[in-house]
């Protein structure tokens, strides 16, 4: 299990995200462009085994069918070489059978789009807000305030601050950092920010 430690991330508050082609489970590239007519952008790090991440499936969910102007990016960065559960083959059982039901959920095969933006464990959620057509990074923090698995959460936290955002004004909340499972790095992959 990981706790971020926000001191340390690579993508600072207000920061451009870095641009991606990934593909999505239709098999499609997918880049920021496709997202550019929303006002918010949740890129959340996750994948298929992590239970931190499986817990948090119907939370995105929840997030992608409540706004309209949010997108909801789940992107699976893990090796399935030492985890199969993650391949992309599983990731396109679990969108077909609506498991997850997110706007997209891309595979960064070769693990550079976790590395350019720091994540560091499963789910790890940044949300963006759309700034005259470039996305800055408003909020990079836990979606709720169940810490474990079987938790149940009292506090829809990242549901608040998409309000926030989405009603034209600044989240001035503390950054609570998230917590799952360490991302998945292949051997010699890991960034230099990785300590864990």
């Amino acid at each position: 299990m990981v706790e971020l430690d926000s001191d340390s991330d690579v993508l600072q508050h207000g920061d451009a995200p870095p641009d991606f082609e990934l593909l999505d489970t239709d098999g499609e590239p997918r880049s920021l462009a496709d997202f550019a007519d929303r006002e918010a952008l949740l890129v959340v790090f996750t994948c298929n085994h992590c239970p931190y991440a499986k817990a948090k499936f119907d939370e995105l969910n929840r997030l992608a069918a409540a706004y309209d102007d949010l997108a909801v990016v789940g992107i699976n960065s893990n090796d399935p070489e030492q985890y199969p559960e993650d391949s992309f083959e599983r990731m396109q059982d679990l969108v077909e059978d609506g498991t997850i039901d997110y706007d997209a959920y891309l595979f960064d095969e070769d693990q550079t789009v976790a590395a350019a933006y720091g994540a560091r464990c499963t789910p790890d959620p940044f949300l963006f807000d759309n700034d005259d057509g470039t996305f800055r990074l408003a909020y990079h923090g836990r979606l709720d305030d169940a810490t474990n698995p079987d938790d149940e959460p009292t506090e829809r936290e990242m549901a608040g601050h998409v309000e926030t955002l989405l009603a034209g004004e600044e989240i001035t909340a503390s950054e609570r950092p998230s917590r799952g499972c360490s991302i998945k790095w292949r051997e010699g992959n890991e960034p230099e920010y990785w300590d864990a």
